[in-house]
């Protein structure tokens, strides 16, 4: 066994606040929140109601390495994270909007709707291939 690594918040006076500082004079009540689950990673985005992009974080971002990073309590961390933030911006309802098919993606929904955002709605925006891609022309030996 390796050795135990403990994660560590981030910093009072660091950058990340100072960008909470800058984006928290728009004073938006309502967002989005987008969570993008993959095989390795999970990344949510925290968005006005027109896209604008307000803060972003993901598994990585916290401290989870490797493996680590795709599994469903790295995105419960990692919602519980952007909810902090969001709770600075003074949001309070968020539409959700969810891609991908990572293990992480129930598990950032859960944390956030435990945490006590209140979600408008709740999407699944994962691309779906309808037909997909030509077959290959049958071999002729």
């Amino acid at each position: 066994m390796g050795k135990k690594r403990v994660i560590t918040k981030i910093e009072e006076g660091s950058l990340k606040d100072k960008e909470i500082k800058i984006a928290a004079s728009k004073k938006v009540k309502e967002g989005r929140i987008y969570i993008f689950s993959s095989y390795n990673n999970t990344i949510m985005t925290l968005t006005d109601m027109k896209g604008n992009v307000l803060s972003w974080i993901s598994a990585g971002s916290i401290g989870f390495k490797g493996t680590k990073k795709a599994t469903p309590f790295a995105a419960s961390k990692t919602a519980e994270a952007l909810y902090e933030i969001s709770r600075k911006l003074g949001i309070e309802r968020a539409e959700v909007l969810v891609k991908g098919i990572g293990s992480g993606r129930e598990s950032a929904l859960r944390s956030l709707a435990a945490q006590g955002l209140d979600i408008i709605s709740i999407k699944d925006i994962t691309p779906i291939p309808h037909n997909g891609c030509r077959p290959p022309k049958v071999r002729r030996v």
